[in-house]
């Protein structure tokens, strides 16, 4: 309906076409239409053969012995070159649509344009790509395992992958690999597949039947319902349609429910998983889920796959891997099969515009990413808690009975120096009949190294205990398995904490809003953990969606909505290999420069504001308007930094601060920076006017982009978003928060912009910036949403690896918070027959 008067016109005229139809006619795999009540169901529209695959082969002068490929892409992008060692040694493909001039390796054959396709894919061992209604059928029919690469703005395709899945057809293949040729674990898995579809495979003939028996006059249409009824049903649902920017979603949960209330059902197997939930019912094998939804997320199913596949773990000790035989089997003996665990689901961010002015009470633009942190708890009464050996012998060394323990295993401690499990008696957050303070607990969990990581899950219950008063009475098992990388400044530890309490709050009946749990979890991190960071991580994590940047005011925590990334707009996230920490002095150093560029700013309004009142003789000592009065007297007690704007800044207070001070000078001055999280080390000296500097225009900075994110589509609103990302990173530079893997990446960004290819054609890349705390970590890069830019990206990241040695992490695709995820309440399914 946006389009305009020409495309309006049209889309009315398919509407109005549409609502004199008597009847549908429909296929397997197909997308919901509600608002066609007669509908007849028709088996696979398939070509017929003309040749066996021994004859099609013999023709191809290729053996029955050797594995073969055809890629059917109808189309391949321009420029892009097959190479030799795409394929698995002794394997050959058959290339559809290639160019006349485009030379392939010698284990690829180009076909003739008039080739007969089915007959080819009949003959092949499995299909390379894109999914559509001719190449899922012919998959099937002919059992022929189907590689697929996701296909953009394409309605049907989650109904066409349930029901490749259903009938183990499908794999998926990330588009990346497809563009690398990273294609042999794919194919490898392809070929152990066994495809089971024994449905029909005549749909054009009973189509045809059908159609010739309504010529004769054969009714099929139902009286009840009006065609303009019917168009009414149709526009109403097709608002509901209207697909969300990206493609990281699965079924939309209205096209199940629109057609139940329909009363309509059908017998596909396909139909059957939607109408369960999602994808829920392919996990009740495992668990019954008794609250919640999967929400079609893959990770999630994922994790619960895992979990049903502890108790083997358990049994059989079968693991190759010392440290993960360690975890999985410590991680095996944490639950109670025959009671409820609470999952939770966190993920990370992508920090777009805002980063370190957050703590500076500017807006920020954060992307909730699709790796994210599944947490599993259960609680159990101390009595029926199974304990550990060593918690067992420190129970009976205190001679108490049975005791509430937490006990957490976290998987991933091979990629980094920590313990995988942790273990503690509640009563350790005790101090007589109150909780523990929480320099105590940041002292208790600093006293083992390879333990600090408990800090963030096991801290969550201490501020529970503090904040809320919440009392735990029962043990709790907690298993954390978290996909977000750490250390690349894509919020790992925010992800792990909200996580964490939310599965906690889940298994104890508490209800805490998203938003609250985002500031409890910051509480983690700055008193327990010790990172002086902003919330805007957490509040990410908790509060944002997929596919939509959180717009918050940090001051401290104000979600003002939700910002839809528009279509034609895509960010990514490039790791640069350069471990970030916001723990790191670096990042508190500049957050100290900032609070004492506030305090120093409050103290010249209220000398400027002295001079200008009355004294007791009456006197005024400088003349100022009362708007000017009203301005100092709030500049005067100033909260935050950003509540500053950058011509006030510029006109009166620049000049005047200092570009570093001694700590000690300062503190004699100025006695306190009131900021509650860092503390000034009187013998160092500390930046001042870059930090200060930085959040004053990165808010202003941070409001122009989100206006222009809503502006007309245009080479010029991409150009400024671009400006304004590359802007923000020489700022974040100047205060010291740069590093070099990030600026080189900012710079291929740049080559890339402005290089003849991209000046030739429509620009692709647009800007780049360092993000979160800075000093390394991961760099955002925004782009026009098309095929020509993910090939930049991975141009971007060969040439990093071929200047660095070092393969960069590129984060792309969104999730939801685990607020809108919400949690599961699982039970382990009863053993069938």
């Amino acid at each position: 309906m946006a389009a305009g008067n020409h495309h309006r016109s049209i889309v009315w005229q398919i509407a109005e076409d549409y609502s004199h139809c008597e009847f549908l006619i429909r296929l397997p795999g197909y997308c919901p239409m509600p608002a066609f009540r007669d509908v007849i169901d028709v088996p696979l529209v398939v070509r017929r053969l003309h040749k066996t695959r021994k004859e099609a082969r013999k023709e191809l002068g290729i053996s029955d012995d050797v594995k073969l490929v055809i890629l059917n892409f109808g189309g391949q992008p321009s420029g892009w070159k097959l190479k030799e060692e795409y394929l698995p040694s002794g394997w050959l493909c058959l290339v559809c649509g290639a160019s006349d001039s485009q030379e392939l390796p010698p284990n690829f054959i180009k076909l003739a344009k008039d080739a007969y396709t089915p007959d080819l894919i009949a003959a092949s061992d499995c299909m390379l790509g894109k999914i559509g209604y001719g190449t899922v059928s012919e998959a099937l029919a002919f059992k022929l395992p189907f590689v697929f690469v996701r296909r953009d703005y394409f309605n049907e395709e989650p109904f066409l992958r349930n029901m490749l899945e259903y009938y183990q057809c499908g794999v998926e293949m990330i588009r990346r690999d497809l563009l690398i040729g990273h294609w042999k674990p794919y194919l490898e898995r392809a070929i152990s597949l066994k495809p089971c579809y024994e449905g029909g495979i005549n749909g054009g003939e009973v189509a045809a039947h059908i159609l010739q028996e309504t010529a004769i006059g054969k009714n099929y249409a139902s009286d009840k319902f009006s065609g303009a009824r019917r168009l009414r049903d149709a526009i109403v649902l097709g608002y509901q349609l209207q697909r969300v920017p990206g493609r990281d979603i699965s079924i939309p949960e209205w096209y199940s429910s629109a057609e139940n209330e329909l009363n309509k059902s059908t017998g596909s197997p396909t139909t059957q998983i939607i109408e369960n939930g999602s994808l829920t019912s392919l996990c009740t094998d495992d668990f019954e889920i008794l609250h919640g939804d999967l929400q079609g997320l893959p990770d999630t199913k994922s994790f619960l796959k895992s979990l049903a596949e502890l108790d083997t773990v358990y049994d059989s000790e079968k693991n190759t891997e010392k440290r993960q035989m360690r975890e999985r089997k410590a991680a095996a003996g944490l639950f109670n099969w025959e009671e409820d665990i609470y999952v939770a689901r966190a993920p990370g961010r992508l920090d777009v515009m805002g980063g370190i002015a957050d703590y500076s009470g500017s807006l920020v633009l954060q992307m909730p990413i699709k790796e994210a942190c599944h947490v599993a708890v259960q609680r159990n009464h101390a009595s029926k808690h199974r304990l550990w050996k060593h918690a067992q012998a420190r129970q009976n060394a205190k001679g108490q009975g049975p005791t509430p323990v937490l006990q957490i295993v976290s998987y991933g401690s091979e990629l980094s120096n920590r313990g995988p499990t942790f273990d503690m008696d509640l009563s350790d957050f005790m101090d007589g009949e109150m909780p523990i303070s929480y320099d105590k607990a940041k002292k208790y969990f600093a006293q083992d190294p390879s333990q600090k990581w408990a800090a963030y899950v096991a801290g969550t219950i201490l501020v529970l205990m503090t904040e809320l008063g919440v009392l735990f009475e029962d043990s709790i098992s907690m298993l954390v398995s978290s996909a977000v990388p750490e250390g690349k400044g894509v919020s790992s530890s925010a992800s792990v904490e909200v996580a964490s309490m939310s599965a906690i709050a889940a298994a104890h009946g508490l209800s805490i809003s998203p938003r609250d749990i985002a500031l409890l979890c910051q509480k983690v991190e700055n008193h327990i953990v010790g990172a002086p960071c902003g919330v805007m991580d957490q509040m990410t994590s908790a509060c944002g969606e997929a596919n939509k940047l959180l717009a918050m005011v940090c001051q401290p925590a104000e979600v003002i909505g939700l910002v839809e990334i528009p279509s034609h707009i895509r960010f990514w996230g490039i790791d640069s290999g350069i471990r970030h920490s916001v723990g790191g002095a670096d990042y508190g150093s500049v957050r100290i420069g900032a609070f004492m560029g506030r305090k120093m700013i409050k103290s010249i309004a209220s000398s400027t504001l002295s001079r200008s009142l009355p004294t007791a003789n009456g006197l005024i000592h400088d003349e100022l308007e009362d708007h000017s009065v009203d301005l100092i007297k709030a500049e005067a007690s100033l909260d935050y930094l950003c509540n500053l704007s950058p011509h006030r800044y510029e006109a009166l207070y620049a000049k005047m601060l200092p570009e570093s001070i001694l700590g000690e000078t300062f503190l004699e001055k100025y006695i306190d920076h009131n900021d509650a999280v860092t503390i000034i080390d009187k013998k160092r000296t500390y930046v001042v006017r870059a930090p200060a500097n930085h959040p004053i225009y990165e808010n202003f900075r941070v409001k122009a982009f989100k206006a222009l994110l809503t502006s007309t589509s245009s080479d010029e609103q991409l150009t400024a978003l671009g400006e304004l990302l590359y802007q923000c990173h020489y700022s974040y530079s100047a205060c010291g928060l740069g590093s070099d893997g990030t600026d080189r990446l900012v710079r291929l960004v740049q080559e890339m912009q402005h290089g003849k290819p991209s000046k030739s054609e429509d620009g692709t890349l647009y800007g780049a910036k360092i993000t979160g705390g800075g000093s390394g970590g991961t760099v955002c890069v925004i782009g026009r949403n098309c095929l020509r830019s993910s090939q930049q990206i991975l141009e971007i990241q060969h040439r990093y690896k071929g200047g660095t040695g070092y393969l960069p992490f590129i984060f792309e695709g969104s999730s939801p918070g685990s607020g809108k995820f919400g949690y599961l309440r699982i039970r382990r399914a009863v053993s069938r027959a």
